[in-house]
């Protein structure tokens, strides 16, 4: 059943059932059918990094808000690692080439190889120049191409293994970040506080507890009922839920039956 404002609607079994009314019954003037106890669901909130815990406002009673930081574990040398990471990924990324920069001056030498060779076919047209320096203008042109294939397909191969390396860089800083990101103590669910576990500045280890919580506005009402009654109990049938009120006297609320089991 869930509470909200005035409105609880309870979660019922046939042992809520029999909870229930047993609830109203306390002051002897109601009669009830079941007995039982309410329950939420508890959840241990634990920590996900090692170290000392630098600061913690968690208290028992406390109601927290899904989200809500409540502190942080000391992160000091990861981000220090960050750092080192960080220089690293620079010096590798500043390694990389200009491929552009680099095969300008070969471009240049091979627009001159080519004006070259225009110009001598125009001299063997007119037998001016031998059939030899045009063939030569045309090697010089097949050398200056090779070399340009070369230095570019080296500086490519260097570009690619430095980005290769730049990107491992990042996965190690992705890793960094995810620990950094653990360190903190945030709060998943909302939820009132039921116990404490852990102090600000005591060392910690992944997976201890730091405290236990509950969202307590929708809690389970788990009741009893004789095997007489359990052939009068069905899913979903709407039954009262009779409770001490804090100023005497009982409250009625309302609740349905979600789940029955037979022991």
């Amino acid at each position: 059943m869930n509470k909200n404002n005035n409105d609880m609607k309870k979660v019922l079994s046939p042992l809520v059932f029999i909870m229930v009314i047993l609830l109203g019954c306390n002051n002897g003037n109601h009669k009830y059918d079941a007995s039982g106890t309410f329950e939420a669901t508890e959840t241990i909130i634990s920590a996900e990094a090692n170290g000392k815990i630098m600061t913690l406002t968690v208290n028992e009673g406390d109601v927290l808000e899904a989200g809500e930081q409540l502190g942080y574990i000391d992160s000091t040398q990861l981000h220090l690692t960050k750092l080192q990471l960080l220089q690293s990924q620079k010096a590798i990324l500043s390694g990389k080439p200009d491929i552009k920069a680099q095969l300008e001056a070969l471009q240049r030498e091979l627009e001159n190889a080519l004006s070259d060779k225009k110009r001598i076919e125009n001299l063997v047209k007119g037998d001016v120049a031998s059939q030899k320096q045009l063939d030569d203008a045309t090697t010089r042109i097949a050398v200056i191409e090779a070399r340009i294939a070369a230095q570019k397909s080296a500086l490519t191969t260097t570009t690619t293994t430095l980005s290769e390396q730049s990107q491992t860089i990042a996965v190690q800083l992705a890793q960094v970040e995810d620990q950094l990101k653990k360190c903190k103590i945030i709060n998943p669910i909302q939820g009132t506080v039921l116990a404490t576990y852990a102090q600000p500045y005591e060392m910690i280890s992944a997976g201890r507890p730091i405290y236990k919580i509950a969202d307590l506005s929708a809690i389970n009402l788990k009741a009893y009922i004789s095997s007489d009654q359990f052939i009068n109990v069905k899913l979903g049938q709407t039954v009262k839920v009779l409770v001490d009120a804090q100023e005497g006297g009982v409250k009625t609320y309302e609740g349905t039956v979600e789940w029955i089991k037979n022991i």
